[in-house]
């Protein structure tokens, strides 16, 4: 692909770099936020590439980004020490060489200097960039940015951290990006749960077709399905939302209750949203899941006014004496403590000690040991079975059996975003389906 210096930035291609990335030794956010703003700037991210710290590979990878791409953006690697490459790396890939830039050597030993030390002489080299280059201030580190051309392609490398990164896009790179006024990008998500992900794509059916626009697609985690909408073209920002609009009516048709809600919607904050707008309150009793579900729920600001807490009941002792379970329900032969009986007698017994409005509860098996056996015509209880009770004043509990897969933390987290989703259905007033991995009654 040939590139013309000065055209319209319409595709871009974002470079992480790092040995702790390639390693898995730390994750890469950079890349998503770097690809969700740039969408909002009518700019599409068309691919995501990580580098370790090599100078060959590092090099290589600008090139053929640039190749591909109107726009390429890097992070990290423009650090002092020796495993810091970005600099070398892009003077190679424009086939150029460094110079110190004296502007930006007085600003880092600014930065040192209103810290009352001296620059160390290990970061002058901070201070290098390729000849036909540009250094871009950093105005919360030390590591100034820098802006090359590569085959035509404009050429943005950025700090790692994320506090440097994002001030530096803000202030450095936007100023300096060509989106095409008369193209649009336009995203949006919906957010489903109690459904598999194969399910909703047979709903969405033709909807799925890589040549519609909008574009829908499908993701899945833990359980909750995400339908994601793309609209990019020549439009006015109205028609491509007017556009999202009908597609997002006809999914919301075809997925109807599964949906929950939108973009940046969580299941725990639609819930305690609901409980707000009813003026309810929730409590919650936790076994296997060891207060995760208490854990989301306190994630979201605000969440006292509806939330008034929880209790881990984890040893049967405990779920006696601190929620008044039956013993004859944990012990043998009875039905267990990972049974939905012992599932309503914690729903139940979190209403009564927590004056609450709503219960929920959760007891089962997270494993990854502790599979119970068939005995006396009982059915066994294999790992990821886990028994949900949602209980409301004057009401019998509603309980569900579960048999979630994964290891320990993903049987944790399916098993407090399903109670989640029994309280959504109920507080939404609508009748709670059978929902993904529900295996009874």
């Amino acid at each position: 692909m040939t590139h013309v210096h000065g055209g319209p930035h319409l595709r871009a291609a974002i470079l992480a770099v790092g040995d702790e990335l390639t390693l898995g030794q730390t994750a890469d956010t950079n890349s998503a936020w770097l690809a969700h703003r740039l969408h909002q700037l009518g700019i599409l991210a068309v691919e995501f590439n990580t580098v370790p710290d090599n100078l060959a590979r590092h090099s290589a990878a600008l090139r053929r980004l640039a190749d591909v791409a109107d726009l390429v953006i890097g992070t990290g690697g423009l650090g002092p020490t020796a495993d810091d490459l970005t600099r070398p790396a892009l003077a190679q890939a424009m086939d150029d060489h460094l110079v110190e830039d004296m502007v930006a050597l007085a600003q880092v030993e600014a930065f040192f200097a209103a810290r009352g030390r001296p620059m160390p002489d290990i970061n002058r080299a901070q201070a290098q960039r390729p000849s036909r280059g540009r250094s871009l201030a950093n105005l919360h580190g030390t590591a100034p940015g820098l802006w090359g051309i590569v085959n035509g392609v404009d050429v943005f490398c950025l700090p790692g951290p994320p506090g440097e990164m994002k001030p530096m896009f803000e202030q450095q790179v936007v100023p300096r990006l060509r989106p095409d006024p008369g193209r649009v990008v336009r995203t949006r998500a919906l957010h489903c749960f109690g459904i598999g992900e194969s399910d909703a794509a047979t709903r969405l059916g033709a909807m799925m077709a890589r040549t519609s626009m909008p574009l829908v697609g499908t993701t899945a985690s833990a359980g909750v399905v995400s339908v994601r909408l793309r609209f990019e073209g020549p439009a006015t920002p109205a028609d491509a939302d007017a556009a999202l609009d009908l597609t997002e009516r006809d999914i919301r048709t075809r997925l109807g209750e599964f949906i929950f809600g939108q973009d940046e919607d969580r299941l725990p904050s639609v819930v305690l949203a609901l409980l707000r707008t009813r003026g309810e309150t929730l409590a919650c009793v936790e076994s296997c899941s060891g207060g995760l579900l208490a854990s989301m729920l306190t994630d979201i600001p605000g969440s006292s006014s509806a939330f008034l807490g929880g209790i881990v009941a984890y040893a049967n002792p405990a779920k006696s004496a601190l929620v008044g379970v039956d013993p004859h329900i944990l012990e043998i032969p009875g039905p267990g403590a990972v049974s939905a009986e012992c599932a309503a007698a914690l729903a139940l017994g979190g209403l009564e000690r927590l004056r609450a409005d709503h219960a929920l509860a959760i007891t089962g098996i997270a494993g990854p040991d502790g599979a119970v056996p068939a005995r006396d015509g009982v059915p066994a209880k294999p790992v990821g079975t886990v028994f949900i009770a949602r209980a409301a004043r004057d009401q019998p509990a509603d309980v569900r059996r579960f048999e979630f897969p994964g290891d320990r933390a993903a049987v944790r987290r399916w098993s407090a975003l399903t109670a989640l989703a029994m309280l959504r259905f109920h507080l939404a007033g609508l009748p709670t389906p059978k929902l993904l991995r529900q295996v009874s009654p």
